[in-house]
C-alpha cells in the first residue's frame, strides 16, 4: 500500500479552492499550513497504479501550482 506525502503549492489566491478540491478526492488527506500558502497532502492507495492515477488527478487541478513529493513508501500486501 503506497503512502505518499506531498507539499502542494496553490495558485495565487487559490488555497481554499485547492483544499476543497483535494478533500473531495478519495484516498487523500489535506492539512493546510497555518502560516504559509502551502498544503500537506497525504495519499494512501492500494497499489502503485492507483497511486499514479491519484497523483495525476491532483496534478490536473487548476488551483495547483506545484506538487512536490516529500516522502513515500510501499508496504507489501499480506495474504
Amino acid at each position: 500500500m503506497p503512502i505518499i506525502s506531498y507539499l502542494a503549492h496553490p495558485q495565487d489566491g487559490k488555497k481554499e479552492s485547492l483544499i476543497n478540491e483535494i478533500s473531495q478526492l478519495s484516498n487523500c488527506e489535506v492539512i493546510p499550513a497555518e502560516n504559509k500558502d502551502l498544503l500537506i497532502v497525504v495519499t494512501d492507495t492500494n497499489n502503485k497504479e492507483e497511486d499514479e492515477q491519484l497523483k495525476e488527478k491532483i496534478e490536473a487541478l487548476d488551483s495547483l501550482k506545484l506538487l512536490a513529493m516529500v516522502s513515500g513508501f510501499d508496504t507489501p500486501k499480506n495474504n
